[in-house]
């Protein structure tokens, strides 16, 4: 009986020859070959494009990468198994036993990769925050995708967060990414004065893209006023030079109106993060 368990195994996969070895070979060197053209050549004619043009040209890696894989694995599995019904569905239970127990973690991040190749919740060029981690996606792997922070700290995080964790992506596929700067006066100072000033602080900034709104909003809080100005930078990886811009300007130009800052307690920190 074992014997013959052994055999029907032997029977699903075929004998290869020299040939069939070499043509594997050729299919995996012509598959990694693609694959890496794909995530130098498309990366370069994206950085010719620019605004959605760019961002939706870097979302094709991925998506290229899943089709060459998957192509040459149609074409190396007929050289392997016996392409018969029954093979095939041996061999698939059996895989899928191995994957269900062995790499359960590892396939699920696989299938959020392909989900998240199709939903698009983050493309490269992105600015997304995944966990308490924020960044711009650089890279969207199989099982992960690479965000490099403001601090130049790659983080690979695994599609496997979709499932579990809210996406915070703060562009969309699109060049525009709105940027808040806070400021916290003492009550007395004039609100409409402050406004204005904020206003034509981002209005004069270097980094400001024009044709997109500006807003300044207030809110009373026990210890004070808290403004927030909310402007758009040129482009998403300005986003810091934009709000340290408009943070020292917006400063010095609230201390030349003698506007005093409020002085937040330790008890009264968490109001800050009240809209």
């Amino acid at each position: 009986m074992e014997t013959e368990s052994v055999k029907n195994v032997a029977g699903i996969f075929k004998s290869l020859d020299t040939f069939a070895i070499l043509e594997i070979v050729i299919i995996i060197a012509v598959a990694v070959g693609l694959v890496w053209l794909t995530q130098k050549l498309i990366p370069w004619v994206a950085s010719h494009l620019h605004g959605k043009q760019r961002l939706y040209t870097l979302a094709l890696v991925p998506m290229l990468r899943i089709v060459i894989l998957v192509l040459a694995l149609v074409m190396i599995v007929p050289l392997v198994i016996e392409p018969t019904l029954q093979n095939m569905v041996a061999v698939l239970g059996a895989a899928g036993l191995a994957i269900g127990f062995a790499l359960k973690d590892y396939v699920s991040s696989l299938i959020a990769g392909i989900v998240a190749i199709h939903e698009m919740p983050y493309r490269p060029g992105d600015w997304i925050e995944v966990d308490g981690s924020y960044g711009e996606v650089v890279h969207i792997g199989m099982r992960t995708v690479e965000l490099v922070t403001n601090d130049d700290t790659v983080i690979w995080v695994p599609h496997l967060k979709l499932w579990d964790n809210l996406i915070h992506n703060a562009n969309n596929g699109g060049p525009s990414l709105m940027c808040i700067t806070e400021f916290y006066t003492q009550p007395e100072a004039d609100a409409y004065q402050i406004r204005d000033a904020l206003e034509e602080v981002a209005l004069t900034s270097p980094y400001l893209q024009l044709g997109k709104p500006i807003a300044v909003t207030a809110a009373e809080q026990p210890w004070g006023t808290k403004y927030r100005l909310k402007a758009y930078p040129i482009d998403p990886r300005q986003q810091f030079q934009f709000v340290t811009d408009m943070t020292a300007r917006g400063k010095r130009r609230l201390l030349e109106l003698g506007v005093k800052f409020a002085k937040v307690e330790s008890d009264e920190a968490f109001e800050l993060n009240s809209p």
